[in-house]
């Protein structure tokens, strides 16, 4: 089943977006490491005016480190700068000034041959629903500014955050787009949170995660649920009978189905990454 959500504050932030672009020298993509491609908004680039766009990596703490670098090393590819950070642990988040700095060098430079000695760079922050953008932002300005939450779409207004001395930030409701093409997709956002849990059937996100863990991640399903090899081999729907009675649920299947995605929410299921990298990147 292919997963829409299109809520009418979404299409009000994507016209507030796009209204105040003009006054924007770079946009701050914010996605979840966990699903890096998945997770970025096809409509920013369009509606981007050719503005620069560094994309934030959020939540590499929990995607598979291996994966990370090699995506960072794809956008590379792409001619799009990436870092991974997380947005829990400050140490890393002045790489986002720095970097910042080092895409509009040449902008930067120029303001400064007119004599502006200290010129600020001002972005806009932007992320599909629950990938940390507000925490990012709260942790660059020092101050609970950005309304947080766990659950996507807390963020309804736009504001404009100062962070030390050379940016200032345009926080923006986390924004997903009218329609997925790949029905994959959809079933990552849900699996990582992006999507509100009221509009995806629980059961058909689980078939399709836990597919792709028997075939990228067996040992995290052996290690937190005891999966066995033979029980590996099993089409999907019987492997999820066999858990859910081994767990005590007897045949509570959407019990067992929204446990396992709140497991791999929390990082029970240890670190993984849905995306894979494309072939042609690999070469």
């Amino acid at each position: 089943m292919t997963i829409q959500w299109y809520p009418g504050h979404m299409a009000k932030a994507q016209k507030q977006i796009k209204e105040r672009l003009k006054a924007v020298d770079l946009i701050l993509e914010i996605v979840d490491a966990r699903v890096p491609e998945s997770s970025i908004n096809p409509m920013i680039a369009e509606l981007g005016q050719n503005k620069p766009i560094l994309l934030i990596m959020n939540k590499a703490d929990m995607a598979d480190a291996k994966r990370t670098q090699q995506w960072i090393e794809t956008f590379k590819k792409r001619g799009i700068t990436a870092i991974a950070l997380d947005a829990q642990h400050k140490s890393k988040l002045p790489q986002i000034e720095k970097v910042a700095q080092e895409i509009l060098a040449d902008k930067l430079a120029k303001k400064r041959a007119k004599g502006i000695l200290n010129p600020v760079i001002r972005a806009m922050c932007v992320g599909v629903p629950n990938v940390g953008k507000s925490t990012i932002l709260n942790r660059l300005v020092q101050k609970n500014i950005a309304i947080t939450g766990n659950k996507p779409g807390v963020t309804k207004n736009q504001q404009w955050l100062k962070a030390g001395q050379s940016l200032e930030l345009l926080d923006t409701p986390g924004v997903l787009w009218p329609k997925f093409e790949d029905p994959a997709v959809g079933n990552k956002l849900a699996l990582t949170g992006a999507i509100s849990d009221a509009i995806y059937h629980a059961d058909d996100v689980v078939v399709y995660a836990l597919d792709y863990f028997k075939d990228f991640y067996p040992h995290q399903l052996e290690k937190e649920y005891h999966v066995t090899a033979a029980e590996l081999e099993l089409e999907v729907p019987d492997l999820i009978m066999a858990l859910t009675k081994r767990l005590g649920f007897k045949e509570d299947y959407d019990r067992f189905c929204t446990k396992f995605i709140t497991d791999a929410r929390k990082g029970k299921l240890g670190r993984f990454t849905l995306d894979i990298i494309p072939v042609e990147a690999q070469a």
